[in-house]
């Protein structure tokens, strides 16, 4: 928790909000943002949510085509692969949290983009890696070597969720930020995709899966910053995955799928319960209300402002 005596224009340049972004938090609004506000503006505003210096670049690549049925803007792609069935893929980096702690970063990578693609009503059925490191000879390599290839390995096997292919290069322009590139493969029948978009206004909102706690608290924000030497500091940030959690969401998640209750669904990756909810209220046009009080936590006295930013692992949101 940051420090009170600080004004909320300098907790938003300390949250990566650039001058004229609180600029424009302040006309929309009216007014300051309070604490929860701002962090909530921060991290989605962070270019790991927003994409807000990537997305120019990214729309230079193709994303429609006869077999596609799903591009850009939901939890995975979605490519028709004839006879009903479907391929489901998500390719996402971790780089800066893998840097900071290689086990857990490279762990909660591989969670993280599996959730997408089960977010999306398939079954993950293997996964890829390409990775980037320094010189062999540099300090901090056999470290984060072992830490990554382990945290891969780790999670994916105990989710059963076999490595399948991936690439190793090193390079002394990788010593001061690694590239940790995870992607996920699941099926699914093409007609039973499951999309984010909340429906019309009425329903419940319900969380299920692991409880939530302080790990991962600015995650988002964290990822979208340049590191120096003194990025170990920023290690509570990192989150910390519990694959056999991830097991039993992802059982849970394809059940309730079967059962025809699921209207809309997100899991909680970067910036957590926030961006989960209002992504899923924004896409579909409506507005969410959230009870924190019924967040299931497993640490005493957690605020709003760490509720709505933990970035804790293995926990879904579902509009039923």
């Amino acid at each position: 928790m940051s420090s009170p005596e600080k004004t909320m224009a300098e907790l938003a340049a300390e949250y990566g909000l650039a001058p004229n972004e609180y600029q424009v938090v302040l006309d929309r609004l009216g007014r300051e943002p309070n604490h929860v506000e701002l962090g909530v503006f921060s991290v989605m505003w962070s270019e790991h949510c927003s994409y807000k210096s990537s997305k120019i670049h990214l729309g230079k690549f193709p994303t429609t085509g006869e077999r596609v049925i799903c591009g850009p803007g939901e939890n995975a792609g979605v490519i028709d692969i004839d006879d009903g069935d479907a391929c489901i893929f998500k390719m996402e980096s971790h780089n800066h949290p893998s840097y900071i702690e290689p086990y857990q970063g490279a762990a909660t990578g591989v969670g993280g983009i599996m959730r997408d693609v089960f977010t999306m009503g398939a079954r993950p059925v293997a996964l890829l890696n390409a990775l980037r490191f320094g010189d062999p000879s540099h300090e901090k390599t056999k470290r984060l070597v072992k830490g990554v290839v382990s945290g891969i390995g780790g999670y994916g096997n105990c989710v059963g969720v076999p490595t399948v292919a991936g690439e190793t290069n090193f390079h002394r322009g990788y010593n001061g930020n690694i590239l940790v590139n995870a992607m996920c493969v699941g099926l699914a029948r093409a007609d039973e995709i499951y999309y984010s978009a909340a429906p019309e206004a009425g329903h419940d909102v319900v969380y299920f899966g692991s409880k939530t706690g302080r790990d991962g608290i600015h995650g988002a924000t964290m990822s979208s910053t340049e590191f120096d030497d003194e990025s170990e500091v920023k290690r509570p940030t990192v989150q910390v995955g519990d694959p056999f959690a991830e097991k039993l969401l992802i059982e849970a998640t394809l059940e309730l799928m079967a059962s025809g209750a699921v209207a809309a669904i997100q899991d909680m990756g970067a910036a957590g319960l926030t961006s989960s909810s209002v992504e899923m209220a924004g896409k579909g046009g409506v507005g969410i209300e959230l009870n924190l009080d019924k967040v299931p936590q497993r640490e005493t006295g957690m605020t709003a402002y760490e509720m709505m930013l933990s970035e804790s692992q293995e926990r879904m949101l579902a509009v039923l």
